[in-house]
């Protein structure tokens, strides 16, 4: 904790000077370009992996980078949501896993979770995900199994994004679009999912033409 602590004085003393009129801003409203859904693993840092700056990233994190289905049920996911769209207007969602991911290793290995029920509960919203993998990985090693699962993981939970009637809407008025990745930990290589050719393919790659149209995004 004095480690944190002498970050925040470090942050009021010498960064928030220098960007006083950006958080002022800031302090009047906010308009995120996307809302970027990713797991709760303290490796993952958002604004590092994306080079974003404050105001442009709408996160919501869990275990495992999760979307439940809608329900009449009220959580914190489904509120987020809601709220990202349908009043923030944010015009991308992002739903982003990683390798190494703890709470994927558990939805393969589900009774290993006995003495975190809480946990073995969240993980049944990727379930549909597990059963993929075990019909469709058989004969492959573990580590391409968990690369398909974490794979097929994102792809459902953009499936449970589809549910949501606020996503439903703006989808149907085209004013939204989904994205899935996967972020390597160890390499820095991020995979962005690819409808075309439904298969995971380099960010470079997926987004090179709107990157060729906008050469500024190169570099801010």
């Amino acid at each position: 904790m004095p480690h944190f602590a002498s970050g925040v004085i470090r942050f009021q003393k010498e960064v928030f000077p220098g960007k006083k009129a950006m958080f002022q801003k800031l302090s009047l409203g906010q308009s995120p370009e996307a809302l970027f859904v990713t797991c709760s693993d303290s490796r993952i840092e958002t604004a590092m992996i994306t080079q974003t700056k404050p105001g442009e990233l709408f996160i919501c994190r869990n275990a495992g980078n999760i979307v439940p289905p809608h329900t009449n049920h009220t959580g914190a996911m489904t509120a987020s949501i809601e709220f990202a769209v349908g009043a923030l207007k944010v015009p991308h969602i992002v739903v982003c896993g990683h390798t190494e991911c703890g709470a994927m290793k558990g939805a393969m290995e589900k009774g290993a979770l006995d003495s975190l029920p809480h946990m073995k509960e969240w993980l049944d919203y990727a379930k549909a995900a597990v059963d993929i993998v075990e019909v469709l990985g058989e004969g492959k090693t573990e580590a391409e199994r968990m690369m398909m699962l974490l794979e097929q993981n994102v792809i459902l939970q953009m499936q449970h994004l589809r549910t949501h009637p606020t996503v439903a809407t703006r989808l149907a008025q085209r004013t939204l679009q989904l994205h899935g990745w996967i972020y390597d930990i160890a390499t820095g290589e991020v995979h962005a999912y690819d409808d075309k050719t439904e298969t995971f393919i380099p960010v470079s790659e997926r987004y090179a033409e709107f990157i060729a149209a906008n050469p500024e995004a190169r570099t801010t």
